[in-house]
C-alpha cells in the first residue's frame, strides 16, 4: 500500500496531470450520475427493458461511429481547447434534457439529446489516453493509468450514489441539471492545463482520405502483438459490462426488490472494487507471466453474475458487484498501458480513438444483444449466460497470451546480465526490477579501446555511463583551468557522469578509458525519471558531493538530486 501511495504521488506532484485527472474526475461524476438517471427515467416512462436497452444504445452508438475518426481530430488539434468546447456544448445539451424531462418531453427526444451528449465527448477519451504517456514518465506510466482507473471507479461509486439519492429526493431533471454543472467545471480547469501537444498528421500530411486516416490506428493495433490479445479481452469484458447495463436494472428491479434506482448501487459495488484493486494492479503489472492473471480478471469479472440468479439481499448483491469490479480493472489497464508502450507517440491519438471505437462497439453490443436473450430464455438465463460463454471465449485467447509471456520472458532473460550489473550499483539500491528492465532495455551498448577519452570537461551532460567492463581515469582541470590532474581510477562494475546530469551542468572531469571498456549509455532524462520514482539512496549523494567537492569545490551538489527532474 506504501509504495501504490509513492506512485500516486509522484504522479499527482505533476501539475497538469492533476488538472487533467480532477477534470475527469468532476465531469465523470456527473456522468455516472447521468447515467442512473437516464436509465432509471426510461424505465419509468416506459417499464420496458428493450427501451433501457435503447438508451443504453443511443449512449454509446455515436461514441462507436465516431471515436476513430475523433483520434485524428485529436492530433490536428489542440487538445485542449478542443476539450474546453466540447465540455460547454455537453452542459448546453444535458441543460435541454433537464428541460424535456420537466417537462415531460417524449422519450424519443430524450434519448436524441443523449445520444448528442455522447458524440460531443467522444474527444476526451482519445485525447486523455493520447496525452497521459507524454505527462507521465515511461517508469510512472502504469501508475498514472491505476490512478486513473481509480478515478474512474471511485466516480463510479460516488456518481451513481449522488445519482440515487438526487432521485429519491428530486427527480432527473435535478441529475441531468447537475450533470451540465460538472462539465461547466471541467472546461475551467482545462483551460489551466499549460501542457501543449504538437499537432501531427503520419498520412502524408492530412492529404489522405478519411479511411486511411481511421487504417493507422487500426494497423497499429493489430501489429502490435503485445498488445493484440490484451485489447480484444479488454472488448470482452466491455460486452459484459454492457450486458450489465441491461441485466442488472432487471435484477434491482425483479429480484432485489430496490427497483430501477438500485441499479445505481450495483454500479458503484464495482467502482469499490476497483478502488480496492488499484493498490496491487502496479505490482501486477510488472509480472513476466500474465496469462492466468489476466484469464482470472476475466475469470472474476464474468463467473460471479450467476449468483444474482439466487441472491435475493442488495448488500450480497453489492459484494458480488464489489468481486468483479476489482476483477475488471487488471484487464483494463493491462490492456491500456500495452497499448500505450507499443505504438508510436505521433499515432497514439488516432490509436486511442481506435481502442476506444473497440471498447464502446462492444458495449454497444452488449447493450443491443441482451434484451433479445433475455426475452427468450429470461433473465436468469441471460444472466447465467453472461457468467460462461464471455469467459469460454477468452480460453481460446490462451495461446496467444502466452506467446506474450513468452516474448516478455525472452526480454526479461536478454536484459537479465545488464540488470545484474545495475543492481549492483549503489545509484539504483531502491530501483524495483521492472525499473531496472526500462532502464536496461533502454541503455546504448558502447565500447571503448584504451586511451579513448570517453567524457571531456566542459561537454554537455547527456548520459549516465555504466562501466561493465574495464578500467577508467578520472582527470579534472578544476575550476581554475590548466592542466589536468589525476583524481581516480574506477573498476568496473561502476558509473560516472551523474554529476552533469544531476546537476545540470557540463561536465566537471575527463573521463579515459584505462584498458578496453565496455559501457551501458543511460540517456540522462531516463536517468532523473527513475530517480524521481525510486528516491536516490544516500550513498549516491554523499559520493557526489564528495566527487564534486574535489573537482569544483565552490559547488555543492542539491541534497535531492531528484529536485530538478
Amino acid at each position: 500500500m506504501r509504495n501504490w501511495f509513492a506512485s500516486y504521488r509522484v504522479v499527482l506532484g505533476i501539475r497538469d496531470l492533476r488538472l487533467l485527472f480532477g477534470g475527469l474526475a468532476i465531469s465523470a461524476t456527473g456522468g455516472w450520475a447521468y447515467n442512473a438517471a437516464l436509465l432509471a427515467f426510461v424505465f419509468t416512462r416506459t417499464h420496458s427493458l428493450a427501451w433501457v436497452g435503447a438508451a443504453g444504445f443511443v449512449r454509446f452508438l455515436p461514441s462507436l461511429v465516431l471515436s476513430p475518426y475523433a483520434g485524428v481530430v485529436v492530433e490536428r488539434s489542440d487538445r485542449f481547447r478542443l476539450l474546453f468546447a466540447t465540455n460547454l456544448l455537453c452542459m448546453s445539451w444535458q441543460c435541454l434534457l433537464a428541460v424535456v424531462a420537466l417537462l415531460h418531453g417524449p422519450v424519443v427526444l430524450a434519448l436524441l439529446l443523449a445520444a448528442a451528449s455522447a458524440a460531443t465527448g467522444v474527444f476526451e477519451m482519445p485525447a486523455v489516453g493520447a496525452t497521459v504517456p507524454m505527462l507521465a514518465t515511461e517508469s510512472n506510466l502504469v501508475a498514472a493509468n491505476a490512478l486513473q482507473s481509480t478515478i474512474d471507479n471511485l466516480v463510479i461509486v460516488l456518481g451513481p450514489a449522488l445519482g440515487a439519492v438526487l432521485l429519491v429526493a428530486g427527480s432527473p431533471p435535478i441529475v441531468f441539471f447537475f450533470n451540465a454543472a460538472t462539465f461547466g467545471v471541467a472546461s475551467l480547469l482545462v483551460t489551466r492545463i499549460s501542457f501543449r501537444s504538437a499537432k501531427v498528421d503520419v498520412t502524408e500530411g492530412g492529404s489522405a482520405g478519411v479511411w486511411q486516416q481511421l487504417g493507422v490506428g487500426v494497423k497499429a493495433i493489430l501489429g502490435a502483438s503485445s498488445a493484440r490479445a490484451l485489447v480484444a479481452l479488454c472488448a470482452l469484458v466491455s460486452f459484459v459490462y454492457g450486458t450489465d447495463t441491461v441485466l442488472f436494472v432487471g435484477v434491482s428491479a425483479h429480484k432485489l426488490g430496490t427497483g430501477p434506482n438500485g441499479f445505481g448501487y450495483l454500479v458503484a459495488g464495482l467502482g469499490v472494487g476497483g478502488v480496492l484493486m488499484a493498490s496491487t494492479v502496479d505490482k501486477l503489472a510488472s509480472r513476466t507471466n500474465l496469462t492466468w492473471v489476466i484469464l482470472g480478471g476475466v475469470a472474476g469479472y464474468t463467473v460471479p453474475t450467476a449468483l444474482m440468479t439466487v441472491i435475493h439481499s442488495p448488500a450480497l448483491a453489492v459484494l458480488v458487484q464489489v468481486a468483479r469490479g476489482g476483477s475488471t480493472l487488471i484487464v483494463d489497464v493491462l490492456a491500456l498501458t500495452a497499448l500505450q508502450r507499443a505504438v508510436p507517440t505521433d499515432q497514439l491519438g488516432r490509436v486511442m480513438g481506435t481502442f476506444w471505437a473497440f471498447v464502446i462497439s462492444a458495449i454497444a453490443l452488449g447493450t443491443v444483444v441482451t434484451p433479445a436473450i433475455t426475452s427468450s430464455i429470461g433473465l436468469d438465463g441471460g444472466l447465467w449466460t453472461m457468467a460462461i460463454a464471455p469467459l469460454t471465449l477468452a480460453v481460446f485467447a490462451l495461446p496467444a497470451l502466452r506467446r506474450v509471456d513468452g516474448e516478455t520472458r525472452a526480454a526479461s532473460v536478454a536484459l537479465a546480465p545488464r540488470v545484474a550489473i545495475l543492481e549492483q550499483l549503489g545509484i539504483f539500491a531502491s530501483a524495483s526490477r521492472p525499473l531496472l528492465e526500462r532502464l536496461a532495455g533502454g541503455a546504448e551498448e558502447q565500447a571503448y579501446e584504451p586511451g579513448t577519452q570517453i567524457i571531456t570537461q566542459g561537454e554537455d551532460a547527456d548520459y549516465l555511463y555504466v562501466l561493465t567492463e574495464g578500467t577508467v581515469d578520472v582527470t579534472s582541470s578544476g575550476e581554475a583551468g590548466g592542466a589536468p590532474r589525476p583524481i581516480r581510477s574506477m573498476q568496473a562494475p561502476t558509473y560516472f557522469g551523474e554529476i552533469g546530469i544531476l546537476r545540470h551542468v557540463p561536465r566537471t572531469a575527463n573521463v579515459t578509458a584505462a584498458s578496453e571498456c565496455q559501457c551501458m549509455l543511460i540517456e540522462g532524462q531516463a536517468l532523473l525519471d527513475a530517480l524521481s520514482t525510486a528516491n536516490p539512496s544516500s550513498a549516491l549523494i554523499a559520493r557526489s558531493a564528495s566527487l564534486l567537492a574535489v573537482t569544483h569545490p565552490s559547488a555543492r551538489l542539491a541534497e535531492e538530486p531528484t529536485a530538478a527532474a
